[in-house]
């Protein structure tokens, strides 16, 4: 089984940033497999801020779009998220993701592996 473990979550306020992490580890997980980081807060759908396929090509979602990037060290298996001039809406709890494909990856339900979460709060 693939672990996923995320990280670097808080409380900030208004206009401060946080870099989010997540390592993977366990039987399976390779280099080939996209990454990518979704976020879900009380009462709304799960949805994609940045994603990451094997060959490094990066897309973001609207939520952070402008304010956040993506990346990953593959000598580390650590994907990490950078987010910068966060706001009140911004907060949610973000879940990093994996998989084997590169398709569809704006979509939540496609992904196999999620890690637990790490909550982000930001405040006015």
């Amino acid at each position: 089984q693939v672990r996923l473990v995320e990280s670097g979550g808080g409380s900030v306020q208004s206009g401060g940033s946080l870099r989010l992490s997540c390592e993977a580890s366990g039987d399976g997980y390779s280099l080939s497999w996209s990454m990518g980081w979704f976020r879900e807060a009380p009462g709304k759908e799960r949805e994609a801020v940045a994603v990451i396929d094997y060959n490094g090509l990066r897309r973001y979602g609207d939520p952070l779009k402008g304010r956040c990037d993506i990346s990953r060290d593959n000598a580390k298996n650590t994907l990490y998220l950078q987010m910068d001039s966060l706001k009140p809406e911004d907060t949610a709890m973000y879940y990093c993701a994996a998989k084997r494909d590169a398709w569809r990856l704006f979509l939540p339900e496609t992904w196999d592996h999620w890690g637990q979460g790490t909550q982000v709060t930001v405040s006015s």
